[in-house]
């Protein structure tokens, strides 16, 4: 649609040029014919100047135009960056909003569930009364509902403190073989021999582990793994033991063969894991920094339904995946198949952290085991330490620390029995170390596994694993290789419910 400004430009043209041929033929004499060819001139450079300033201010106002939106499509691209960055910030609340709930309903359910199992044991103990006294018995004296542990045992509201480990124990002599208590299995087999358990056969020790797991008397016990030189605790591994009838403990080379066997060592694993967690959660109110070691099997990984079972346990704790770490066999790195390497990949990509053991020779590779999760490796004393090591192995043990450091893994020197050993071993920057020499694996007070570890895997089922061995120390005394009960959470009503 043609302005109203350019039709009055285009009529003042004409009456110019018009004009200019008047006063050209009245003034100046010139024939019509001359003036109206000067009119028409005139108006032809009028039109070509109008139309060439009108083009200049066309191009000034697309210039300014552009310049404009510019300026709203930067204005714009701040908002979206802004509103993107509140809305990750709402889902990181959401997110974190979510996980305290998951763990306000699973310590409300482990409430209930302690209320019940009590409310179960009140009934049977009044049933029990009213028997007695219709048939005029006298009756029994109840069992304690816990019985006291030993004073060896380490209370975890105290065992992360920062103080140096203690000097190594004056040697012990040792007391007779009746009274001498076994020792316990555990997941890291040291290198002093466990005293096997004589007259079992496999039926009754399979029938014992049985009675064991069923009336749930698999303990935990903690070894501290220690900064060197200054020997301060930073990381506990789990260690698992099983008691019989008698409260005797049971080897590990005693029933570890016959549990996979019988697919038991499953469920030995699925207890374990809870109780890292549970002690986990009791560490963490003292110090944030503390971590705990947990064994998980290769089997484990490759079973698709067994590992199901664990991740869901893991993903109720996620919050916790900085500080537990799942320990593999160094076999089962070498050995993973397509299964096993996504469900390590699952668990990587919820936070969790890997660290290695049983580690037989140096032929490591650190940039893979670095993007599989993998941050810890604990390698035995006298490997690293063996002279041997450094013509069959890629690269010189002195140099193993350094290497594993570029990728982010921290090497931990295990099995450490002497102090001439420590000595080597800083020439080696070994930061961490583990072994009998800093503290023996020792029980847990009945506190120690008091908070919940939220929702645990299916315990009917079999999660497959594998449990080593790690003796006590030959100068523990009898009260550090006893067991300790399973320790449940009390709180609220469920503590009321107790003490009554």
């Amino acid at each position: 649609m043609i302005r109203i400004s350019t039709i009055f430009i285009a009529i003042c043209m004409v009456l110019v040029a018009a004009s200019l041929g008047l006063v050209l033929y009245a003034v100046a004499g010139i024939s019509g014919i001359e003036s109206a060819i000067v009119a028409l001139t005139a108006l032809t450079f009028l039109i070509l100047y109008n139309a060439v300033s009108m083009r200049l201010r066309d191009r000034n106002d697309v210039g300014s135009q552009i310049t404009d939106l510019s300026r709203g499509t930067a204005d714009l691209a701040r908002q979206v960056a802004e509103f993107g960055r509140r809305l990750a910030a709402i889902e990181g609340r959401i997110a974190s909003s979510n996980s305290t709930n998951s763990d306000r309903i699973q310590s409300v359910v482990g409430e209930i569930n302690e209320l019940g199992g009590l409310v179960r044991q009140l009934a049977t103990t009044v049933s029990t009364h009213e028997d007695l006294l219709a048939g005029n018995a006298p009756a029994p004296v109840p069992a304690p509902i816990a019985r006291q542990e030993p004073e060896a045992q380490i209370d975890l509201m105290t065992a992360f403190e920062e103080q140096p480990a203690p000097p190594p124990p004056l040697p012990v002599a040792p007391p007779p073989p009746v009274a001498q208590p076994r020792p316990s299995p555990s997941i890291q087999p040291q290198t002093a021999t466990p005293v096997q358990t004589a007259g079992r056969n496999q039926t009754q020790l399979l029938a014992t582990l049985r009675n064991a797991i069923d009336e749930n008397r698999v303990d935990i016990f903690l070894q501290p793994m220690v900064t060197l030189p200054q020997r301060k605790v930073r990381f506990y591994e789990a260690v698992t033991r099983l008691r019989d009838e008698r409260d005797q403990l049971i080897a590990a080379e005693e029933f570890i063969s016959i549990a996979e066997a019988s697919g038991l060592i499953g469920r030995i694993d699925n207890m374990v894991m809870l109780r890292c967690v549970q002690v986990l959660r009791r560490l963490m109110v003292r110090n944030k920094d503390v971590g705990v070691f947990c064994n998980v099997a290769a089997s484990t990984l490759g079973n698709s339904t067994t590992f199901a079972q664990c991740l869901d346990f893991l993903e109720a704790n996620r919050a916790l995946a900085p500080s537990l770490v799942l320990e593999f066999k160094q076999s089962t790195f070498r050995n993973l198949g397509p299964a096993e390497t996504e469900n390590l990949a699952a668990l990587a990509q919820r936070g969790f952290r890997f660290s290695i053991d049983h580690v037989t020779d140096l032929r490591i590779e650190p940039r893979e085991l670095a993007d599989r999760g993998v941050r810890f490796i604990k390698v035995p004393a006298t490997l690293l330490l063996d002279p041997r090591q450094a013509s069959t192995s890629d690269i010189h043990p002195s140099d193993l620390s350094d290497l594993l450091g570029r990728f982010g893994i921290d090497l931990i020197a295990e099995r450490i029995e002497g102090e001439r050993a420590v000595v080597d071993l800083l020439d080696y920057d070994v930061r961490f170390g583990q072994g009998f020499l800093f503290a023996p694996p020792r029980p847990l007070r009945p506190e120690g596994a008091s908070a919940t570890g939220g929702a645990a895997p299916t315990q009917a089922q079999d999660i497959q694993g594998s449990n080593g061995s790690a003796p006590p120390s030959p100068g523990a005394t009898s009260a550090e290789t006893s067991a300790a009960p399973p320790a449940q959470r009390i709180t609220g009503n469920a503590a009321l419910a107790r003490r009554i």
